[in-house]
């Protein structure tokens, strides 16, 4: 069962821009479950396996600015002390939220975490959807094929974090209909037990976009990653059962994002 969680955060001394980066998330995270599993932090650091989560870049309260579309993922300033922010975590299977019900049951507000030298405190987790906060929400995998539209030939992304795909040994930014489906449909058939083969994606065509290239440099390398709004069409005859699986994989963009990076705030993906 895909879950969504929204960590909302009080940072005591400012974060400073050399650690409001994809590693320092990455960290914090594995400490984060380490504090109630140390085995299981030990195995997700190690692992070089495709990762049954995801992270977004940390984001600042803006009352005034919808924030279910492009996110903060670069910081040019200190995010200052008393700054009410917020911290998306996606877990894609049911093994994982379970080992670490007890760090979502006894978060301690009052407990220091850590992003690299400054102090933080978690104040609250949100798991279902909110008027001002579209990305907490929980879904189980079967809901989600089940309400999964069979006649709905239109699908609409935004992408609010940059998105690249590895191809070979190379990075491509382009938004292709085969990257973007195929990563969603591998990640839904290693993580959901409900297999999705024979993608109709030769009826699957681009019909909107905008969209530009942006380069991140707090990386090893420099990310470069596609962001903005892309719209696909299905057209021509297709099977009831072939719109219904190519709906259920965009749906599940929320949970699983797109492409490289997602387990350090990049391939963050709504539907629209």
């Amino acid at each position: 069962m895909p879950h969504s969680l929204i960590l909302n955060i009080t940072p005591q001394s400012p974060i400073y821009p050399n650690f409001l980066t994809g590693r320092h998330y990455h960290a914090l995270f594995l400490n984060l479950v380490s504090s109630v599993d140390k085995k299981l932090g030990d195995y997700l650091h190690e692992s070089n396996a495709d990762k049954a989560f995801t992270l977004s870049p940390l984001q600042i309260q803006n009352k005034n600015k919808n924030q279910s579309y492009t996110l903060q993922y670069t910081h040019q300033n200190p995010i200052p002390a008393g700054a009410s922010c917020w911290w998306r975590i996606s877990l894609l299977n049911d093994n994982l939220f379970s080992q670490l019900t007890p760090l979502w049951l006894n978060i301690n507000p009052e407990q220091p975490w850590h992003l690299g030298s400054a102090n933080l405190f978690i104040t609250s987790i949100q798991g279902t959807p909110q008027s001002t906060q579209p990305w907490a929400n929980a879904c189980s995998y079967h809901q989600l094929y089940q309400q999964a539209s069979e006649q709905e030939r239109n699908l609409n992304f935004i992408f609010s974090t940059p998105v690249a795909f590895r191809q070979g040994t190379f990075d491509n930014v382009l938004p292709t209909k085969e990257s973007v489906f195929n990563s969603l449909q591998n990640r839904w058939n290693k993580y959901s037990g409900i297999e999705l083969n024979n993608i109709s994606l030769e009826s699957v065509y681009p019909s909107a976009f905008n969209i530009k290239t942006e380069v991140i440099s707090n990386y090893e390398n420099k990310f470069i990653g596609c962001l903005g709004e892309i719209s696909y069409r299905i057209l021509g005859n297709v099977e009831a059962i072939g719109i219904k699986q190519i709906n259920a994989l965009s749906d599940f963009a929320l949970y699983a994002g797109i492409g490289r990076k997602t387990t350090m705030g990049m391939g963050m993906v709504r539907r629209r």
